[in-house]
């Protein structure tokens, strides 16, 4: 049986234990600093596949090349609101808060702005970008390509990308953010799933036999998950890897899946202004009035509450901060000897 047992780290024990080692790994210290609070918040909230149980995967990356952690990303074209940036293989995470606060800057002085970053790395935690955007008061949408790791719909293959797609926008004092890959689990959460010895709540693609399964192992073994939707899934991953390769410049899902490991993605970030829209006094109580009625969905279970996308983290946040962030003791052995 795997080892399933939790400890709980503080925040500020897990961002000094990253950047200590992002600094031997060659990052500058503020690069580790800002790198290592990235991954930091991302487990704070609860993201742990994209926060500390991804970290040891990010470092050894770095060692092996594909992660060159002095890079940072140039300017390749220019075009009114529309910027093309190349990231020449940096930490993906700092190409990417780099790539949102570009495209925020160009959505202040033109109303909607967009960036495309081409030869980038794995960004992490997409809501990360719409949190950051959203909390600064614009509209954000994100998206990124992957290794192919989804079959088209009725093919055995891989050639889609999971392609994650984040849509965030300001909420009172904080944020609606959705950030969801293509397939119905990420793979980050299924290889969770493996680690903590738990089957997934719902169908979440195929065995090698070509039969439904809630087993992530097997899943991952098969390499055929479940696209979110059906056909619906998979055209919206297809498209998504379109648009990213062709208005970055960059590589396209099935040239970054020749390579030895998943680097060099192409991704989109796009902020709008809505203080400069000319309902812009009614849009706080219009969203806040769309909620309300969301908010008064009958549960199927009594017990637990609906909540929009990002809610959720909220509650998560606050109690990984009070109470420390709940580490599988497997993950935290393993960074302590990085």
């Amino acid at each position: 049986m795997p080892d399933t047992s939790f400890i709980l780290i503080s925040p500020q024990q897990m961002q000094e234990r990253f950047a200590s080692i992002l600094l031997n790994a060659g990052f500058t210290k503020e690069q580790a600093n800002q790198c290592a609070s990235i991954f930091t918040a991302n487990s704070v909230d609860g993201i742990y596949t994209h926060g500390v149980n991804r970290f040891p995967r990010f470092v050894q990356y770095i060692k092996d090349g594909y992660v060159l952690p002095g890079a940072v990303p140039t300017l390749t074209n220019k075009l009114g609101g529309m910027e093309q940036w190349d990231g020449n293989l940096g930490p993906g995470p700092l190409n990417a808060v780099h790539a949102t606060e570009t495209v925020m800057r160009l959505a202040q002085q033109y109303g909607i702005g967009c960036v495309a970053l081409a030869n980038t790395n794995h960004w992490m935690r997409g809501g990360t970008y719409g949190w950051q955007a959203a909390k600064a008061g614009l509209v954000f949408i994100g998206f990124t390509n992957t290794t192919a790791i989804m079959p088209a719909w009725g093919a055995i293959d891989p050639r889609l990308g999971n392609n994650p797609l984040v849509i965030a926008l300001p909420y009172q004092d904080e944020a609606i953010v959705l950030d969801m890959a293509m397939s119905q689990f990420s793979y980050g959460a299924m290889e969770l799933a493996v680690l903590k010895n738990e089957s997934l709540r719902v169908y979440g693609g195929y065995n090698k036999s070509g039969e439904l399964t809630n087993d992530p192992a097997t899943i991952l073994e098969s390499k055929r998950p479940l696209p979110v939707g059906y056909w619906k899934g998979a055209g919206l991953s297809l498209l998504l890897d379109i648009l990213a390769t062709v208005l970055s410049g960059g590589l396209s899902v099935h040239q970054i899946t020749k390579k030895d490991v998943e680097h060099g993605l192409s991704q989109v970030f796009i902020a709008i202004d809505i203080s400069k829209l000319g309902n812009h006094s009614l849009i706080t109580k219009t969203v806040e009035n769309i909620i309300a009625d969301y908010h008064q969905s009958v549960g199927a279970d009594a017990s637990k509450k609906i909540v929009y996308p990002g809610e959720g983290v909220l509650q998560t946040r606050k109690n990984n901060l009070a109470n420390g962030i709940p580490v599988l003791k497997k993950v935290w052995d393993e960074i302590l000897v990085l």
